[in-house]
């Protein structure tokens, strides 16, 4: 059970496994969508996923071939849970970020912990629950 828990809790696979959730996908566009995820990366976890029972690859015959990834039927049983923790990480995101910061200042100061936050962070960094562009640092404006 610890081999399947750990590759359904793994980053790269929940992001995965969201992106899908809204149908099929070619690669460039998964990784277009999946913010920091590599092509070496992408390629791996798709075809662990394949391999899990997870994605279905189909390969088109044209020229030059398309490929597209999708949900199988256990894919999408797990979209459930994995959409459950990322709406879970949007709505927490931060609250998340506030413990670290206030983590940061109690054990090294300030400017360490504005220090920390500008190196750990960039401008895709905010996860978005399923189905809505509204960011969540943004107050509801």
């Amino acid at each position: 059970m610890a081999d399947v828990l750990s590759r359904v809790g793994e980053r790269w696979t929940m992001l995965i496994v969201h992106t899908l959730g809204d149908g099929s996908l070619r690669f460039s566009e998964l990784r277009r969508e999946i913010p920091g995820i590599t092509q070496k990366v992408l390629t791996s976890t798709l075809r662990t996923l394949e391999r899990d029972g997870f994605v279905l690859r189909t390969v088109t015959p044209t020229v030059p071939p398309r490929v597209d990834y999708e949900l199988t039927e256990l894919g999408r049983d797990l979209l459930g849970p994995v959409t459950a923790i990322a709406d879970w990480a949007a709505r927490n995101y931060t609250r998340v970020v506030q413990a670290q910061r206030d983590f940061e200042v109690r054990t090294k100061g300030p400017e360490a912990a504005v220090a920390a936050w500008a190196d750990r962070c960039g401008p895709d960094a905010v996860p978005r629950p399923r189905g809505s562009a509204r960011d969540p640092l943004d107050g509801g404006e």
